[in-house]
């Protein structure tokens, strides 16, 4: 029997991911709200009723999309974190991989923490956020002693490499020193500041 196609040449199979490309790609038009679920379905060549096979509504789509935010951070991170066995370099790397994967993946990166999506609805977006810190928080822990003190130090970190990543994103910073590289390399200035600070007790 031949599958059947719809008019974009996606298998019925593929209808997921079709949804959730045609949604990622209407989100770096619009942002994460300037979009309907049914121009996500012409997007994708498919009828309205079809992402009901796989998502409640549009903010389930987005869920979607979210965890994989929160995995391409995890893969980038690791990575990042890999590249040296010291722990103020490692948390420096992560902050500019941070400040790297809004940049480069902005879709998602909005996606992931603009959309307001309500995480009592998908507990599964505060358990994939969950294990990204967890990741992380033995890293700061050999600096901060303690798995509060580690806790406040990553957010801190975090903190301030998300508050760069969207002046890149707004064009706030400053002329001459508004490009990734610049916003990577004052994130990881920037973690680095905040392990001294931690070290001295400050």
């Amino acid at each position: 029997m031949t599958a059947t196609r719809r008019s974009t040449g996606q298998h019925h199979g593929d209808l997921r991911n079709a949804l959730e490309r045609a949604a990622l790609s209407l989100v770096a038009e619009r942002g994460p709200h300037g979009f309907t679920l049914a121009e996500a379905c012409r997007r994708a060549g498919v009828s309205v009723s079809a992402p009901y096979k796989h998502f409640a509504d549009r903010e389930a789509l987005l869920a979607s999309l979210a965890i994989k935010g929160y995995r391409e951070q995890q893969r980038r991170f690791g990575a990042a974190v890999a590249a040296t066995e010291d722990p103020a370099g490692q948390l420096a790397a992560f902050a500019a991989a941070y400040v790297r994967f809004a940049a480069e993946e902005r879709a998602l990166f909005d996606i992931t923490f603009l959309a307001g999506l309500d995480k009592d609805r998908h507990p599964e977006l505060h358990e994939a956020g969950t294990e990204l810190f967890d990741t992380l928080v033995p890293v700061a822990g050999r600096i901060a002693p303690g798995e509060a003190a580690a806790l406040d130090l990553l957010v801190r970190i975090a903190a301030a490499a998300h508050g760069l990543a969207l002046f890149l994103q707004q064009g706030m910073l400053p002329p001459g020193r508004d490009t990734l590289a610049d916003a990577e390399e004052r994130a990881a200035r920037t973690a680095r500041a905040l392990v001294e600070q931690e070290r001295r007790g400050y």
